[in-house]
């Protein structure tokens, strides 16, 4: 004999872990957009998501990334790393980058064409890797949450249109 609060409890926790990123942005809107490539070739189109227009770094955002080639989770971690260590410099210690190296190989995933990836940055707190809609690896480390997104939002991002781009900042 099944017990009513067991159906409760299961759909209850259904609906949570089918809880996708937006329940941490309640109300966010696209700030920006744009793409990256590389050598011509589209690499992956970015979107950036916040309830302030333009971004505002010390609120919470999300980064959406739809991958348009296939790319190796050790490719991604590696080029993380080094821009990383690019926009951060001195800050980030070799120690520091080895645990974060780690905590990237558990949030990070292979990926191919039309594969979306979000990160949600929770300032001061954590930064939320999620696979299409599902929550796939957390990593609370503020400090982490910073130099990743700065990968993008750094004043010295490699790519200053798109970083214009997704603060919304970007003249029409």
């Amino acid at each position: 004999m099944t017990r009513p609060w067991l159906w409760l409890v299961w759909l209850l926790s259904g609906t949570s872990l089918a809880a996708g990123w937006q329940d941490a942005l309640p109300n966010a809107q696209v700030v920006g957009s744009g793409e990256f490539r590389m050598y011509g070739f589209r690499i992956y189109t970015a979107r950036m998501w916040s309830t302030a227009k333009p971004l505002q770094t010390d609120k919470p955002f999300a980064l959406e990334l739809t991958y348009h080639r296939s790319i190796s989770r050790e490719d991604l971690v590696d080029a993380s790393i080094d821009e990383i260590k690019r926009t951060s410099g001195s800050q980030v210690s070799a120690a520091q980058l080895v645990i974060w190296r780690e905590q990237m190989q558990r949030a990070f995933v292979d990926v191919q064409e039309g594969t979306r990836i979000i990160g949600v940055n929770l300032p001061g707190q954590e930064a939320r890797f999620y696979v299409g809609d599902k929550l796939h690896q957390v990593v609370r480390d503020p400090a982490f949450a910073k130099a990743f997104f700065d990968i993008w939002l750094n004043a010295d991002s490699r790519n200053s249109n798109l970083r214009e781009q997704l603060l919304g900042t970007a003249a029409p």
